[in-house]
């Protein structure tokens, strides 16, 4: 087999808090060969890894901010988060589930753990990951896709290995429910102990792993809980085996857009002039409305 080679693991960064419920690790951008030209069409990760959160009758959050020319996939693997948006769609997101929005041409949003979750506390532990839109579809309308667990595709690996849950893309013959603007696949591999999962990826797409949960031998080299693997552009095939009970492992793969990436802050364009544009539509109340 063409095996794909490990570029580098890396291990959490430093934490920052995005407002005042959400301890990241920045994963990407801002680490060398992980910035947004790098990882293309991805253009940022940040990890909230498992945290304990106190009952609180307020819950905590971020609250209404702007985003235009990309989409914002949020992963729940502990707690419950809500969402709303000012161009009406809002949910809960759940242990499990997936948010998938598309900012596009401009929304307002907030999101906060959700009321009786933060009334109750508990483990907390989400995934967003920020997907960049060609440049023919940043200034569409804005979407948004909300892709309960139930809903994902399921692989079931041979051997008592466990299974592969398909969010977008394909594996094998098992295809995930979310609507992507470009080639992207996203799964979690959900392995018991010695469980073993084989991924086959075009070598020129940009491919990354994050052990959520548990530990990993990718390609047989060591990967511990919370790490985070690159893959160069060489090769198609890696393997991934866990050596935990539990293991859960965030597959991540897509073709790179080559075009421009600007980013200033919640925008993503290609030139710094619709960046400017970005703003000026904002304070002309362009993105809509949308009450904190």
């Amino acid at each position: 087999m063409n095996y794909k080679k490990i570029a580098f693991v890396t291990h959490p960064q430093e934490t920052h808090w995005v407002g005042d419920g959400f301890k990241v690790h920045n994963f990407i951008p801002g680490i060398p060969g992980l910035e947004m030209k790098d990882m293309d069409p991805f253009i940022l990760l940040d990890y909230n890894a498992k945290m304990e959160v106190t009952p609180s009758d307020t819950p905590r959050g971020v609250g209404v901010h702007p985003h235009r020319g990309f989409e914002t996939v949020t992963i729940a693997y502990n707690g419950k988060v809500q969402h709303h948006d000012s161009a009406g769609n809002g949910g809960i997101i759940g242990t499990g589930d997936v948010q998938w929005m598309t900012a596009a041409s401009g929304v307002l949003h907030k999101e906060y753990y959700e009321k009786e979750w933060s009334r109750q506390g508990g483990t907390f532990q989400m995934v967003q990951l920020w997907t960049n839109l060609p440049k023919a579809d940043k200034m569409s309308a804005p979407g948004y896709q909300a892709i309960p667990n139930e809903t994902m595709g399921r692989y079931i690996l041979s051997g008592n290995s466990g299974f592969v849950e398909v969010i977008a893309g394909k594996y094998n013959d098992v295809e995930g429910p979310a609507h992507t603007h470009s080639p992207i696949s996203l799964m979690n591999a959900r392995l018991n102990l010695g469980g073993k999962a084989t991924f086959s990826f075009p070598e020129n797409y940009n491919t990354a792993l994050l052990v959520v949960q548990g530990s990993i031998l990718a390609n047989e080299i060591d990967v511990p809980e919370n790490n985070f693997v690159k893959f160069e552009n060489k090769g198609e095939v890696f393997t991934v085996e866990a050596t935990e009970p539990d293991t859960v492992v965030l597959i991540m793969s897509g073709k790179p857009l080559h075009e421009p990436i600007v980013a200033y802050g919640p925008f993503v364009m290609n030139t710094k002039q619709e960046i400017m544009q970005a703003f000026d539509d904002l304070n002309h109340g362009k993105f809509g409305y949308l009450e904190d």
